[in-house]
């Protein structure tokens, strides 16, 4: 009888050591979860993705449609493409390709996404598998020129523009050129096209602008001559109007179907406007030789203010995110930066002008911005005067809108 209270005494203290262990081992597993909050917790949240430090200078990028995704193109030839997050650290390299035997100068994701074209000095044409990375296709005479431009028109169509100034449009199901026309004297800069996939629009370093008709696949006319090259060009107002960055600095502006001569033209204070990206329709943003990313309204034409800068180092290309959240940059100084321009979809331009300040600076339209770009300073200096400026101006203000109102 002693004996088996004894083993009973036994199991009750060995179901009570069970208990208490696995209590612990509870506790234990909290405090590891805790603990794995805590270090996501502490990780940073930013209001744009990190820079990203490449080994060389990136002459291109682009946003993938529908991911956190950005492909980038290098003057070595290197396409890198990352995934990215304003979760400090999270923005991560995928996968990189060296397929290209010089400077990749354009890269552009297909619609859907899955695939990634890419053109090069080499004059070569790439298709890549995005999941993958691997080389779908390559033609590797495309051009008999270093090709300069890229545009995906759709699914299997691509436009392609080279140094000497030859357009070719591509149906890649074959691998062959279906239009290959050459009426520029100089390196096409830049390719648009319509909603109706009908006009395609080329810029060129010859200072004019190509129209052809891609569904009759000819050449329709040449504009004007303008002083300088013509960097860039894009389609804003919903279609009624083109507009051209150049070498000069200038913004030209031409009517829709009123190709031949421009009917307007904007001079920004920059060095040049080698790149621009509308965000809305009536909004760009313009990249300049100067390290500046200017935020531009088309009628009434206004420099809005700074965007962003690479201080002293010329810039390569802009791109905007597909929700039109971030804007990336690349330049001379290896790096790419994100900046925020969710606030540009809000903003209103009266056609009332303010009175010019007298320092030049422009306005800071990001905490990442540093006003002109050449002062740290200059965004919060900027801000005092921006708010004297509005009390001072208050009465003419008033009286702006008593005269519009009596009209």
């Amino acid at each position: 009888m002693a004996a088996s209270l004894d083993v009973e005494d036994f199991s009750t203290v060995t179901d009570s050591a069970t208990l208490k262990l696995e209590e612990t081992e509870e506790q234990d597993d909290d405090s590891d979860d805790k603990g794995c909050v805590d270090d996501l917790c502490e990780r940073k949240l930013r209001d744009t993705p990190e820079d990203i430090k490449l080994e060389a200078i990136v002459n291109t990028l682009a946003f993938h449609p529908n991911r956190d995704i950005l492909a980038t193109g290098d003057i070595d030839g290197d396409i890198y493409v990352y995934s990215y997050s304003c979760t400090e650290g999270e923005t991560k390299e995928l996968w990189s390709s060296g397929h290209h035997l010089k400077s990749c100068r354009e890269v552009a994701f297909s619609h859907d996404g899955q695939k990634l074209f890419s053109v090069s000095k080499d004059k070569s044409v790439h298709l890549m598998d995005v999941e993958e990375g691997k080389l779908v296709t390559r033609i590797t005479k495309a051009h008999s020129m270093p090709i300069n431009a890229l545009l995906l028109v759709d699914e299997n169509v691509l436009a392609t523009g080279d140094d000497g100034g030859t357009l070719k449009v591509w149906d890649m199901r074959k691998g062959t050129a279906f239009m290959e026309l050459k009426h520029h004297e100089d390196y096409i800069s830049g390719i648009a096209i319509d909603q109706a996939k009908k006009t395609l629009l080329t810029t060129s370093g010859d200072g004019m602008m190509g129209v052809f008709n891609i569904k009759r696949r000819r050449f329709d006319l040449m504009s004007e001559f303008q002083s300088g090259d013509l960097t860039s060009v894009a389609i804003m107002k919903r279609g009624r109007k083109v507009v051209c960055g150049s070498s000069e600095g200038t913004i030209y502006i031409f009517n829709w179907n009123g190709f031949g001569a421009t009917s307007d033209r904007f001079a920004v204070k920059a060095e040049s406007v080698d790149c621009v990206v509308p965000i809305t329709d009536s909004i760009l943003c313009a990249a300049s030789m100067d390290g500046v990313i200017r935020a531009i309204n088309l009628q009434p034409n206004r420099v809005l203010g700074c965007i962003g800068q690479h201080v002293g180092e010329p810039i390569e290309q802009i791109a905007r995110s597909r929700d039109s959240h971030f804007l990336a940059s690349c330049a001379h100084d290896q790096l790419i930066k994100f900046w925020d321009i969710s606030s540009l979809s809000q903003m209103t331009v009266s056609d009332y002008r303010k009175r010019k300040k007298k320092d030049g600076q422009l306005k800071s339209l990001g905490k990442k911005a540093f006003g002109g770009g050449d002062d740290f300073f200059s965004g919060l200096v900027e801000e005092t005067k921006e708010k004297e400026e509005e009390e001072e101006e208050k009465e003419g203000d008033g009286k702006s809108e008593s005269d519009s109102d009596s009209d």
